[in-house]
């Protein structure tokens, strides 16, 4: 087993992401007639990881060590339709995932109260999974998720990757897309990040997400009964010149903190800026319940 106190940070490397794996214990639920893949890593108070779109839980390689090293249980799901997981056989957008989760978690972590952290299409999950009063959640952190508003956003100069095969000419079409929508730093776009995107983004079978594009996660925020805390980037490109959008939605939490945005990132802020995300999210942990 991986010793997390001489675990480098942040995670850099292929390899590094490849131990990290390494020392999970990777666990299956039922999702339809196939399962649901959870990687789980450390001992200790649960706390639950959702992915984004087009992604896995390798959304969260610079996170998971430094959860794990502060005496976390961590529970990094592949949701329906994504990664290692079967697509759920009752629908293709989020509204049909928290019924999965919230049965993977019954019998990974039964009757036990754990913190859960949704990251983008993750986040308007983990908020759907929240209000239904399925699962004993302690505390919503949400990460730069969509759905706040009923405002268009224009579209994203995204380019098409599906046509060119493996290599050089798709990377640099991965390259392009990271930067126009999830990393705001030249710099952040690294070799890394480039091939955790290109696993996950070919397995991604639920590419539509006509939610994210509604004010569902506005709408649902006030039937939320626990804390709701949550971070963005600063130069998150779906509120990028608008943040006061973020703040007016959590505030219509009962039990809202205030947002945290971190300098320097975009979108996928815990890997741009680890060290700065991961002390907001271990406050944010650390916040009464």
């Amino acid at each position: 087993m991986t010793s997390f106190d001489t675990w480098p940070f942040p995670v850099a490397t292929a390899a590094d992401v490849a131990t990290l794996e390494a020392a999970a214990d990777v666990v299956h639920t039922p999702c339809g007639d196939g399962r649901m893949t959870w990687h789980t890593w450390g001992d200790g108070p649960a706390v639950v990881l959702l992915h984004g779109g087009a992604g896995s839980w390798t959304h969260w390689v610079r996170t998971i060590g430094p959860l794990v090293a502060a005496g976390r249980r961590v529970l990094a799901a592949d949701m329906p339709g994504f990664g290692d997981s079967a697509e759920p056989p009752d629908g293709h957008d989020a509204d049909v995932l928290p019924r999965w989760i919230a049965e993977g978690l019954a019998r990974l972590a039964p009757r036990e109260p754990f913190d859960l952290v949704g990251f983008s299409f993750g986040g308007l999950v983990s908020g759907l999974l929240a209000a239904g009063g399925t699962c004993p959640v302690r505390r919503l952190v949400l990460v730069g998720a969509p759905a706040l508003s009923a405002e268009t956003m224009p579209p994203l100069p995204l380019r098409v990757w599906e046509r060119l095969p493996p290599g050089e000419r798709r990377d640099a079409v991965h390259r392009h897309n990271l930067g126009v929508l999830m990393l705001s730093r030249p710099d952040a776009i690294d070799d890394l990040a480039v091939s955790l995107h290109a696993a996950n983004i070919v397995r991604d079978r639920m590419r539509r997400r006509r939610l994210m594009r509604t004010d569902l996660l506005l709408r649902t925020l006030p039937h939320i009964g626990c804390t709701v805390q949550g971070i963005w980037g600063e130069e998150d490109a779906l509120y990028r010149g608008r943040l006061d959008v973020v703040r007016h939605a959590l505030a219509q939490a009962p039990r809202a903190g205030a947002p945290v945005f971190i300098e320097g990132a975009g979108h996928w802020v815990q890997y741009e800026r680890p060290e700065a995300f991961n002390q907001a999210l271990a406050r944010a942990l650390d916040a009464p319940a």
